[in-house]
């Protein structure tokens, strides 16, 4: 069909003369998975890196750990960020996330299980994973079809877009990780 060389089918229906191209996608693992007792776990085929990255695109954050901050996985505007673990934390680890992350930042904190009452930090919105992971799930839907029209540009493609240094120098090292996204050549 991309030579143009099929007279048939759809190609003759549309007046098709050639041209476009293939992408290959890498599918990751299924995020979650049942454990031996039917409760919902993280499928332990996802590293950290996978987890954080995963669940960023889930959020609608924009994948970009932080070099110097460990709760900066990713962020969706300049002061909306977002954090991910697998740990149960502490009132205390709590407080001092508040505390680092400050009054005029927000954080979404997606951790194991946690003590404490959420509300009492204004700055931080705390949930479990994996119930907030599935709670974001679609079930019952026909049709998981991706809108082709609407594909991520290449690395290439997005690197000429971008600043030398990347924004903020966060994309570069982005992109230096293994990623769950990233085509295949």
């Amino acid at each position: 069909m991309i030579d143009g060389e099929d007279p048939g089918g759809v190609t003759e229906v549309v007046g098709w003369q050639g041209g476009g191209g293939f992408r290959y996608f890498r599918l990751a693992p299924s995020l979650l998975e049942r454990d031996l007792w039917g409760n919902w776990t993280v499928n332990p085929e996802f590293n950290p890196v996978m987890l954080a990255e995963a669940v960023c695109k889930l959020e609608g954050f924009e994948y970009a750990p932080s070099d110097s901050v460990y709760w900066q996985h990713g962020h969706s505007t300049e002061r909306d960020f977002l954090y991910v673990t697998t740990q149960t934390l502490t009132a205390e680890q709590l407080q001092q996330l508040s505390d680092e992350v400050g009054t005029e930042r927000t954080l979404l904190v997606l951790c194991a299980a946690f003590r404490g009452n959420a509300d009492r930090w204004p700055n931080l919105t705390v949930r479990k994973i994996p119930k907030h992971v599935l709670d974001r799930c679609e079930w019952g839907k026909d049709d998981y079809s991706l809108e082709v029209e609407k594909l991520p540009a290449t690395p290439a493609a997005e690197a000429a877009r971008e600043p030398a240094n990347g924004r903020n120098g966060a994309r570069a090292s982005a992109h230096a990780d293994p990623s769950l996204f990233d085509q295949e050549p």
